[in-house]
């Protein structure tokens, strides 16, 4: 699992690609704590489109990082999931604490 981080105006956009299971959630929410100590954002982007495949761990990170981020008094959302990813979230309805958008308007 890897995580790209671009960051501008207090914009923080984490692209993921990889496989997210429990062997990748642990090291990936390290990677992602290290990136908003960093950059300290208002706005978070998680960008799936490169998430090859997600389990149950997916759920643990995305909702590590908005606790994080609320926090810092900013807002996340989740953006170009594929359908196995959304799937996963949507098992747990996790789009109703978390904005989600199949493609990445913003």
């Amino acid at each position: 699992m890897q995580v790209k981080a671009e960051s501008a105006d207090r914009r923080l956009r984490l692209r993921l690609s990889g496989e997210l299971d429990h062997h990748a959630a642990r090291q990936l929410m390290k990677s992602i704590a290290n990136e908003l100590e960093y950059a300290l954002p208002l706005e978070v982007v998680l960008d799936f489109s490169g998430v090859t495949f997600m389990d149950s761990s997916g759920i643990a990170v995305a909702l590590h990082t908005l606790q994080q981020v609320k926090q810092l008094g900013g807002k996340m959302r989740i953006v170009n999931p594929s359908a196995q990813v959304k799937k996963v979230f949507f098992a747990t309805g996790i789009q109703r604490m978390i904005e989600m958008e199949d493609a990445d308007e913003k």
